[in-house]
């Protein structure tokens, strides 16, 4: 086993349905290896530039029908039979559930890979509103994260250091998600088990 674990950069956001999707492969993948992968999961604001001046989401949140062709085919080729179809699934603001993930990576790092699953689970195949601190607090609890979660939907401090995160991407070049960087490589879009293999190893 190597000294020093391979680490993949992943930015990503919970309303991304090729988020969801790439999510399933990057667990699958770190479940091949023999060698563990660290997973540097960074926060993504979708619909930023959608954002109005206080914040909310200005306009239609579905997809086009060019995107929806595209989820319906990555569903069947990869059978995700759970995950539900872009018409289903709410549409919902997912900065909050980004807020929980953020906090919950910096004060619960051993919760938080679980956590991240159960958010796309939460959304993508249960349909659960995700934009809902109640919803949010109950995903935690399930991951066994109590600790100041409701809290941290009123601390300003946090949501600031959020929206860094958001600007830090775009500063790094990340115009969509997912984005995956290793090593100073980049590669955005579904990557399935073994386009994800062949990113790791640079082949």
């Amino acid at each position: 086993m190597s000294e020093h674990p391979t680490t993949i950069r992943e930015y990503a956001d919970y309303a991304c349905p090729f988020c969801y999707l790439s999510h399933r492969s990057l667990d699958d993948y770190r479940q091949t290896r023999d060698e563990p992968l660290v997973v540097d999961w960074r926060p993504y604001d979708l619909r930023g530039d959608s954002r109005d001046a206080n914040g909310d989401i200005d306009g239609e949140m579905g997809y086009p029908e060019q995107v929806e062709q595209r989820i319906e085919q990555l569903q069947a080729e990869h059978d995700a039979n759970e995950m539900l179809t872009p018409d289903t699934v709410p549409k919902i603001d997912s900065r909050d559930a980004q807020l929980v993930s953020f906090f919950i990576k910096n004060n619960h790092p051993d919760q938080w890979m679980v956590l991240n699953g159960a958010l796309f689970v939460a959304l993508w195949e249960d349909g659960r509103d995700i934009s809902d601190e109640d919803v949010l607090v109950e995903v935690a609890s399930s991951v066994g994260v109590d600790d100041a979660v409701r809290d941290v939907f009123a601390d300003d401090e946090y949501r600031e250091r959020l929206a860094e995160q958001f600007d830090d991407a775009r500063h790094n070049g990340v115009t969509d998600v997912p984005t995956f960087v290793a090593d100073g490589r980049t590669e955005t879009g579904f990557l399935s088990v073994d386009d994800l293999d062949a990113f790791v190893r640079d082949e």
